[in-house]
This record gives structure tokens, sequence and C-alpha cells, in this order.
């Protein structure tokens, strides 16, 4: 399976000369918690809602400050083309909880970790679907309350 495959498209960014709170207010209205930083397709960036906390609100810094005062820089990314185990080796790496996902040097997507989560729960699922099914079926077709076998040391009438 490829980044492609998972990523979140189109990337929700922001030019660098947005203020940090115009940024807040993006990231409110698309229920996110970053925002990339690029222009024309070029990344320079990431602001996350801790980037904001920690560097603009805590300082009391000034909310019409530009983003690029805030953000997070440089970026770990991975490619569109790659396949999710770099993405895996990324996130386990570094720590980060989302990569820019490029195509050659353009800004194309977006992965998250919990996209990752998502992902492996799904299949999770689809694994233990089946199965639970087989389990409970077999089960419910043996003698006795909820499938039990009979107690071979009690006497049956």
């Amino acid at each position: 399976m490829r980044v492609a495959d998972l990523m979140i498209t189109p990337p929700i960014a922001v030019p660098p000369h947005t203020t940090a709170r115009q940024a807040a207010r993006r990231m409110d209205y698309e229920a996110v918690g970053c925002v990339l930083v690029a222009e024309r397709g070029t990344l320079h960036g990431i602001l996350t809602d801790r980037d904001l906390v920690v560097r603009a609100l805590a300082p009391s810094a000034d909310p019409e400050t530009p983003v690029s005062a805030f953000m997070s820089a440089p970026v770990v990314t991975v490619g569109v083309a790659d396949d999710l185990e770099a993405a895996y080796r990324a996130f386990r790496r570094t720590g980060v909880r989302r990569l820019p996902v490029l195509d050659g040097h353009r800004l194309v997507g977006l992965l998250a970790i919990d996209d990752l989560f998502l992902d492996v729960l799904q299949r999770l699922s689809d694994l233990l679907g089946p199965l639970s099914f087989s389990v409970l079926r077999e089960g419910s077709a043996g003698p006795g309350p909820a499938g039990t076998p009979p107690d071979p040391l009690r006497s049956t009438p």
C-alpha cells in the first residue's frame, strides 16, 4: 500500500504571511489540528495547534504575527509514491504525528498517524469479522446453553 492510498487531499494550507489569528480560525473552521504553510505548492513549514499555544499564546505574541514566525521547519515529509512502511519509519523515528506528502517538491497531501491507526483497525476488523462469525456459528451449534459442551459427570435424564 502506498502513502497516496491513505493521505488527505487536498492538504489544508496557508501562505507564510497568514496571521496566527487567521490560521487558528482556519484550523477551527476545517476542524483540524494543523495547517501546512505553503506557497504556490512549495512547503515552507507546518503549524500545529501546539505551535500556536507554545510559541504564540504562552509568550503573549501578537496574534497578527505571520505564521512563519511560529511554524515548525524544516518538516519531515514523505513522498506520494512511498510505501506506507516509509511513513511508519518516519513516524517512529521522529515522533511527529503528521507528515506532509510531496510529489517531487510539490505539496499534494497530508498523512496523519491517525490515518494509519484507522487503516490498521479496519484491517483488523476485516480479519476478525469472519473469524468472529465462524466462532459464534460453531459455538451456537453445540449442545447446552450458549453452545457449551455437556458436562460428562452429570447424568442425563
